[in-house]
């Protein structure tokens, strides 16, 4: 089977590409022109250049190329403005889908990487809702991921709290207890291929966590034992102080024309008090168990960091 991953070039994306290559499908890396290949140095794996946000431009690189699966993962996480995630998320979508559909090369099965966000009212989540919206009203060969925070070898953003815990502080939000839940980027990827293998393409929405609900002091303690580091200094910073620094840390990004980690819709996600969720239809449907609890992915994940990162 031939299988196009956009995104590939990204976290989750270059973990896609590995699995597909494993299990011996006609795989397909779509990036942009300047995309870094680092993570991609796998021998027979194929590229082909995605500009999402030119209809023209993708039609003349999609024209002649089929795909029996499409898992479509690329899009934004941050912005320096509103409309980008809009851009990025829906309209990339729309461009990729109408296009396919125009040459008429719409795959046996797509697949999209949407958020748990969707649920929860960011900007960027609910530039992933409308885009899953769009894509069940197109009734096309449909299945919808929603995963919640995604760590592994490879992410960034949570590798910052190893770096701070590095230098002996763990910085946590919000005075009121939060229900944090995760997922390990295999099992992700591991929860995607059992939608491809069962040939989901119904419109269904996954769910995906590990199954076990934590608090951000677990994980933390989690990292600072990878770490080897004795002694960490918690601090718990309220909502308004996070709030300001979210608004002061987007407005300096804006001034240097790069988007902040830390910004107003990045607030948002992080000022959310539970991440809980329904995955019954991941174990029953797909017949997937989450293989990769937190003390297991995050001893990987930090073993991979002190090697690659540091």
């Amino acid at each position: 089977m031939r299988i196009l991953i956009t995104g590939a070039s990204g976290f989750i994306g270059s973990f896609l590409c590995e699995e597909a290559m494993k299990r011996g499908f006609d795989t397909w890396a779509g990036m942009r022109t300047h995309s870094s290949k680092r993570w991609l140095n796998m021998p027979g794996l194929n590229f082909i250049t995605l500009d999402l946000t030119d209809r023209n431009v993708l039609k003349q690189q999609l024209c002649g190329q089929h795909f029996d699966v499409v898992v479509h993962a690329a899009g934004a996480t941050k912005c320096l403005r509103k409309e980008d995630f809009d851009l990025h998320n829906f309209q990339c979508t729309q461009n990729l889908v109408e296009t396919m559909a125009e040459l008429g090369e719409m795959p046996q099965q797509f697949i999209y990487m949407s958020s748990l966000s969707a649920i929860y009212g960011s900007t960027y989540g609910e530039s992933k809702l409308k885009t899953e919206e769009w894509l069940k009203q197109k009734a096309i060969p449909l299945a919808i991921f929603r995963p919640t925070g995604v760590y592994g070898p490879r992410e960034k953003d949570y590798m910052m709290m190893a770096e701070s815990i590095m230098n002996h502080i763990d910085f946590a939000v919000g005075l009121k207890e939060q229900k944090l839940t995760f997922v390990y980027v295999r099992d992700l990827v591991g929860a995607i291929f059992a939608a491809i293998d069962k040939g989901i393409t119904d419109g269904s929405t996954f769910n995906v966590t590990d199954g076990q609900v934590y608090s951000s002091r677990e994980f933390s303690d989690l990292i600072q034992k990878e770490l080897g580091v004795k002694h960490v200094l918690h601090i718990t910073a309220p909502l308004w102080l996070l709030k300001v620094i979210s608004v002061i840390s987007e407005e300096w990004g804006k001034f240097a024309g790069k988007p902040s980690t830390l910004n107003r819709d990045k607030y948002k996600i992080m000022a959310q008090r539970d991440w809980t969720c329904d995955i019954s239809p991941l174990l029953n449907t797909l017949e997937y168990q989450p293989q990769w609890q937190l003390e297991r992915g995050v001893k990987e994940t930090i073993a991979w960091w002190k090697e690659n990162a540091q």
